[in-house]
């Protein structure tokens, strides 16, 4: 089991962190929110010469998940998560996008394992807790490994601020109690990967950002 190494291809015009985390020995890895742009995701593969076990979902918004099933396609693996509390915002992805003017290439998408909390999902021998984070959307869970203090955040927390509850399903005072009871304690020195913009550390968040303090 080698280094944990990730990739991030911003895709779609929200410009999202498609991440790719891989394992820097095997070279097997994972894609995490391929929302678009999918040859784009393709040819970051094939350059760093990855094989990808999975596709892993952190909530059902267009710019995450809609180029997951095109993608599941072309690569042969399963797509994974999120929590089934989802499943209406990925029964309507093609809907979604022609509100966006986002189409080529989205499809509705059926996960092949919907997650819940206290699930752990792997890869290469490299386990990740999975959390169960509602407020930004009703499904959205957050992948936690805790042997390099890791986290994929999604559209949970960000980097001075946290995700947006305006939209459909969005519950402002449930994204804070996620953050504040479910990733806050899991200690200061985290860092995390988020789905816009750059990352950060949990304990920089607590102490700075406006939303937490």
């Amino acid at each position: 089991m080698g280094q944990l190494q990730a990739i991030i291809v911003p895709v779609t015009p929200f410009q999202q962190n498609c991440t790719i985390v891989f394992d820097k020995d095997t070279k097997k890895g994972v894609v995490v929110d391929p929302g678009g742009d999918v040859e784009r995701i393709r040819e970051a593969i094939r350059s760093a010469g990855l094989d990808i076990e999975a596709i892993w979902i952190t909530h059902g918004h267009i710019d995450h998940a809609g180029g997951a099933a095109e993608l599941r396609d072309a690569l042969g693996v399963n797509v994974i998560g999120p929590h089934e509390d989802d499943r209406y915002l990925l029964d309507n992805l093609v809907l979604t996008g022609q509100k966006y003017g986002m189409t080529e290439g989205v499809r509705n998408l059926a996960p092949d394992q919907w997650l819940k909390e206290g699930d752990t999902v792997s890869f290469s021998g490299h386990s990740f807790q999975v959390f169960h984070c509602p407020g930004h959307a009703p499904g959205h869970v957050v992948y936690y490994n805790p042997d390099i203090r890791f986290a994929l955040v999604g559209d949970v927390l960000f980097h001075g601020s946290v995700g947006r509850t305006d939209l459909p399903g969005g519950d402002h005072a449930a994204l804070i109690r996620s953050i504040k009871e479910k990733l806050l304690p899991l200690g200061d020195d985290i860092g995390f990967i988020c789905g816009h913009g750059p990352g950060s550390r949990f304990g920089e968040e607590r102490r700075t950002n406006p939303f937490l303090v």
